[in-house]
């Protein structure tokens, strides 16, 4: 077994008031009900994440092509195994268990291995053998990583984004969320530039997601968004119309015959929405149901914006009631630290939040 020591470091973070962590990891506010500390550290541009019955995450590591399994095997806080799962792929994103099948995405295939977990207990020196599931999908780099999420019922869910920052694709695949049926696609959401996490309401099942907005229209245009699944095979606007009303300037003119699905919640212009998840655990009964999103951050304005994880709760037909800010401080005077890109809901109630700019994973808990 390949064990890798990774030392947990805990600090108690006054309301909204940033401590430093030691070792160059940046400054974070939090409220001070909650703790937040080190859970994983050294995977380079950490991504989605997935938990195991046996307590194993599995995270996709995106730059370097690699899924690993991470664990605190005697529960005293420290994680002392780190096994190498797959290797030699490209843009390693997205992880989901099913029926203690994991499966991992790259560009243009998802995986999977068989009982990963009795996999591993029986032989971790090297990777398990892994099983194509598709090899279907569009190889383009530009908005290529794949988030990825099982339905209670079984049925595999991805994205492809834009090949572009904005434009028409014959394969229209491109900009959507789709459904695996067999050897083909099922469209769930059309229409989307590059939505990089989506997740299932734990009550009425329906599927949200975000997207990142287009750039170059200046500072402040148009939003991210936050859209919702009501009916399968619904039109989101792209490359046409971009947030709730904004024209495109090349292609805002053409009728491509659809009806225009507007976004259940504008998230601001440049923030780059890039993983969410739906709170189910006990540990933090005030964000029953609530969603989390991690905003990226921008990389094309004049200020930045985003670097943050932000809560929004809905009433009970769906809608955005509330947003506000879970973490923040990765970004300070324009200089950013961290980079969120996915939050996670581990068994136990607690939030794992990755950061692929400081190749972390973090976790919150009860202070």
């Amino acid at each position: 077994m390949m064990k890798n020591k990774i030392l947990l470091r805990s600090l108690l973070i006054c309301s909204f008031v940033p401590i430093a962590f030691t070792q160059n990891i940046p400054d974070l506010k939090i409220d001070s009900s909650f703790k937040i500390e080190i859970f994983a550290s050294d995977i380079d541009s950490p991504r989605q994440i997935a938990e195991g019955s046996d307590g194993r995450i599995y995270v996709g590591s995106r730059n370097a092509g690699k899924i690993f399994s991470i664990r605190d095997t005697d529960k005293n806080g420290v994680i002392d195994e780190k096994i190498l799962v797959a290797e030699n792929l490209t843009y390693a994103t997205g992880v989901s268990l099913h029926d203690g099948d994991l499966y991992f995405s790259e560009i243009s295939k998802i995986w999977k291995i068989e009982n990963v977990a009795g996999k591993l207990n029986k032989d971790s020196s090297s990777p398990p053998q892994k099983t194509l599931v598709t090899d279907n999908l569009p190889s383009d780099k530009w908005h290529g990583w794949k988030w990825i999420k099982h339905d209670e019922d079984g049925n595999l869910y991805t994205n492809v984004g834009a090949p572009c920052n904005v434009c028409e694709s014959e394969d229209k695949r491109h900009a959507s969320i789709i459904r695996l049926n067999g050897d083909s696609w099922d469209f769930i959401a059309r229409g989307v530039r590059n939505s990089v996490g989506f997740d299932f309401h734990p009550i009425t099942k329906k599927l949200y997601f975000t997207d990142n907005g287009r750039d170059w229209l200046g500072d402040d245009s148009p939003s991210c968004e936050l859209n919702r699944v009501d009916q399968e095979g619904g039109f989101y606007g792209f490359p046409y119309k971009h947030a709730t009303n904004i024209a495109d300037p090349d292609f805002g003119e053409i009728n491509p015959g659809f009806a225009f699905i507007n976004p259940i919640a504008e998230l601001g212009a440049h923030v780059a929405p890039t993983g969410i998840t739906f709170y189910e655990g006990q540990m933090f009964p005030e964000f029953q149901n609530n969603l989390f999103i991690t905003l990226h951050g921008s990389w094309n304005r004049s200020s930045k914006v985003g670097y943050k994880v932000i809560v929004l709760s809905f009433d009970a037909m769906g809608n955005v009631l509330s947003s506000k800010d879970f973490i923040s401080g990765w970004l300070s005077d324009d200089k950013v630290s961290g980079r969120p890109s996915s939050p996670f809901v581990m068994k136990d109630g607690s939030i794992l939040i990755a950061d692929d700019k400081a190749n972390v994973i973090y976790k919150v808990t009860r202070a």
